[in-house]
């Protein structure tokens, strides 16, 4: 394995954020690296989505720094950002008819020049994203009549389009049912394998014993544990963080599940 892969593709040591007035998070420690898949787990109000704006430069740190490979953060432009992270917010229906292969084209805007117009190399490229996922038989489907599984398909290949080394998604498998939860999962570890580096938020303990390669757990405002699945999420850590008493159990296939002790 090469020593490009070992270096972060984004970093972040002592980092605070949040909004003017407003402290949310402090003293956050991060790196994600090709290949990687790392798992932000968290109750709601614990910062997760107010991080990933500031790790995209979308708001100011208050604290610390954070640098993508050996950049500082603060000193790229948006345009600079955008060519080296993607992100993939949680579906939603689109207000205008876009065709999906249009909404995908729009992760080549970081390749473009102020007024330019997409190319036919940008079409390939967008093309390519769809077929790469399995879903280029939806190219021409307007955005607002496919369903929400479909839609968060396409804005992962809106991300690949864009063509980053590392992808940010928020909470990529809220709102979905079961069957379209498994494919975006799958698709993510695949993306990995291709040798993304890829940082997700969840409110599903399950989802990252599936994906995470690491697994950063968010508490009152702090980051509590950073390590493997199965040495964060134990019993008595998802007791603090959600109050509750959960069981971990292997099952059949070697698969890892949280059982919770639902309260009567």
């Amino acid at each position: 394995m090469s020593e490009a892969r070992h270096e972060p593709l984004i970093s972040a040591h002592g980092l605070g954020f949040g909004y003017p007035g407003k402290a949310v998070g402090r003293g956050v420690n991060l790196a994600v690296r090709a290949g990687e898949i790392v798992c932000l787990l968290g109750p709601n109000g614990s910062g997760k989505t107010t991080l990933f704006k500031t790790l995209l430069g979308l708001i100011p740190m208050q604290a610390g720094h954070v640098k993508i490979a050996d950049t500082p953060l603060q000193t790229m432009s948006r345009q600079q950002i955008a060519r080296t992270i993607a992100y993939v917010p949680q579906a939603h229906a689109a207000h205008f008819p876009y065709r999906v292969i249009d909404m995908v084209m729009m992760g080549r805007t970081a390749h473009l020049g102020l007024f330019a117009a997409p190319s036919e190399l940008d079409r390939e490229k967008a093309r390519n994203a769809l077929t790469l996922l399995g879903i280029a038989d939806l190219a021409d489907q307007p955005y607002t009549r496919i369903s929400g599984g479909q839609r968060q398909m396409a804005l992962i290949a809106r991300a690949l389009a864009q063509e980053t080394r590392l992808i940010v998604m928020d909470e990529p498998t809220a709102s979905l049912d079961f069957g379209n939860q498994v494919k975006v999962l799958s698709q993510i570890r695949q993306l990995a394998a291709r040798g993304f580096g890829v940082v997700l938020s969840t409110h599903a303990p399950d989802h990252a014993f599936a994906t995470a390669s690491r697994v950063l757990l968010l508490h009152d405002g702090g980051l509590i544990a950073d390590g493997a699945p199965s040495e964060v999420l134990t019993p008595e850590t998802l007791r603090t963080v959600y109050a509750i008493n959960v069981a971990i159990e292997t099952i059949a296939g070697g698969h890892t599940v949280c059982i919770p002790d639902y309260i009567h």
